[in-house]
């Protein structure tokens, strides 16, 4: 994983929502910020927590075009481009982005 982040527990993301989206390949989000967790098992296939050293919460997740959601119709992660980005901010938008580039 890059510098400026490290992986949050569950609990740190409650409470936050949609902020935005970002066009990326599953295997990019791996070497950034390391192996997913499952999601939820219903809506996502695999998501991240995240916190920035400036304390920003961010999740990271595919949501409902997955194999969980559409079974044999989903998508598996690897052809997943569309990932929405949660947070209580748009900031989390902005650090995500940042931290993929």
């Amino acid at each position: 994983m890059a510098k400026g982040f490290k992986k949050a527990p569950y609990k740190k993301a409650v409470g936050t929502s949609l902020q935005g989206y970002v066009d990326t390949t599953y295997r990019k989000l791996v070497s950034v910020f390391g192996k997913a967790t499952k999601g939820d098992g219903y809506k996502t296939d695999a998501e991240w927590i995240v916190q920035f050293s400036d304390g920003t919460i961010a999740t990271v997740y595919n949501y409902k075009d997955g194999k969980n959601y559409n079974g044999k119709d989903g998508l598996p992660l690897s052809k997943i481009r569309d990932w929405h980005i949660g947070g209580r901010s748009k900031r989390a938008v902005t650090l995500v982005k940042a931290a993929l580039r």
